[in-house]
């Protein structure tokens, strides 16, 4: 079990602890004065602490069973035997520790409420380890294949998302403010522009391979230009005109694609240098868009988690949104990994069958 560490007396004032730690003191001073009151919290346990000596008092709380209320009011006993199970997780737990939560609670029967904000809290916490996870994963070079584990970690994701969801159902039209993260290039932003380029060349060499990879789009590309001489490779072989070079470039120019500085020359030797096999490129370039796509996703739910003005409702639909984007190039990723899809049967006859005729009646009998 990992909690963050309780802040340091000496740095209080430097380093003030969160709201939340304030309402586990007083959830806990609640549950310490009347643990009876443990029967109306539901929704979270011991891990749902930002503490480890917070988790670990919840848990004696827990696992004790209460006293009797009229003995509990006149003496210290089941104190003294949640302070010593409690010294099993927490080592540093005393009797202090007791005495300041018992005096901070303003209300004991106030404790559903704070354990519904302790419940938040932990929601929180879980989305952004999750949403963490998701980015670590895209990030580690040495899986030998990405793109299955990124699938599972957003399949991880996706459901820390539906379990808080069902917690607290989000509510219509209620979107975080929480300002989106900067894009970010890819580690292998070098290798990428390279591989964009064979793919544009080997396009423009063989333009009736266009047809198998129609999965993969302008935005898959990291540089403007290449997506845009991309959709010209496409709008020429959707429109049957001829394709090379010289035309590419010549639709480039009807697009404005070299008002941005691009010299006509270097657009020209781009795709004048063709290797390899369309699909293997365009291939490579899906892949690392999908990561592109999961990465950034998940950097924008870290936000939204670390964003303490957004509530749990806001956190799911957020989420939710970002995921979309990632099950958006997953489906076209399965569309040109997956198998291809079984030929249709053809009809034996394309003549609609009639109604018999005298004649063929005759023939029949």
């Amino acid at each position: 079990m990992s909690h963050s560490p309780e802040p340091d007396q000496d740095n209080l004032e430097t380093a003030p602890p969160h709201p939340v730690f304030h309402v586990e003191q007083a959830l806990l001073g609640a549950l310490l004065l009347d643990p009876h009151r443990l029967g109306d919290i539901t929704g979270i346990g011991a891990d749902s602490f930002s503490t480890a000596e917070h988790a670990a008092v919840f848990a004696a709380i827990s696992t004790l069973p209460p006293p009797d209320p009229a003995e509990h009011a006149k003496n210290t006993i089941w104190l003294d035997h949640v302070l010593a199970t409690g010294r099993e997780q927490a080592r540093g737990l005393t009797a202090g520790h007791l005495h300041h939560l018992i005096q901070v609670c303003p209300w004991p029967r106030h404790a559903p409420a704070y354990a519904r904000m302790v419940e938040a809290e932990h929601a929180r916490r879980r989305l952004r380890t999750a949403a963490e996870h998701l980015v670590q994963t895209v990030h580690d070079t040495s899986l030998p294949h990405p793109v299955q584990a990124v699938l599972a970690e957003a399949g991880a994701l996706a459901a820390v998302v539906d379990d808080i969801g069902a917690r607290f159902p989000p509510r219509a039209g209620v979107l975080p403010r929480t300002p989106a993260p900067s894009p970010a290039l890819a580690p292998d932003y070098a290798e990428a522009v390279e591989e964009e380029q064979l793919l544009l060349a080997t396009a423009t060499a063989g333009p009736a391979d266009l047809d198998s990879v129609r999965w993969l789009l302008a935005e898959d590309f990291t540089q403007p230009l290449h997506a845009g001489l991309w959709q010209c490779l496409t709008a020429l072989a959707r429109r049957q005109e001829p394709v090379d070079p010289v035309t590419v470039l010549w639709e480039a120019q009807q697009r404005g694609l070299l008002d941005s500085g691009s010299e006509p020359g270097d657009v020209l030797r781009l795709l004048a240098e063709p290797a390899g096999s369309v699909e293997h490129w365009a291939e490579r370039a899906l892949q690392r868009s999908f990561l592109a796509t999961a990465a950034y996703a998940g950097r924008h739910i870290a936000a939204y988690a670390d964003d303490p003005a957004n509530t749990p409702f806001q956190l799911v639909v957020g989420a939710r949104r970002s995921l979309a984007d990632i099950g958006a190039v997953r489906v076209r990723w399965q569309h040109a990994t997956g198998p291809p899809p079984p030929a249709r049967p053809q009809p034996t006859s394309s003549a609609r069958a009639g109604p018999p005729t005298a004649k063929t009646a005759r023939l029949t009998r």
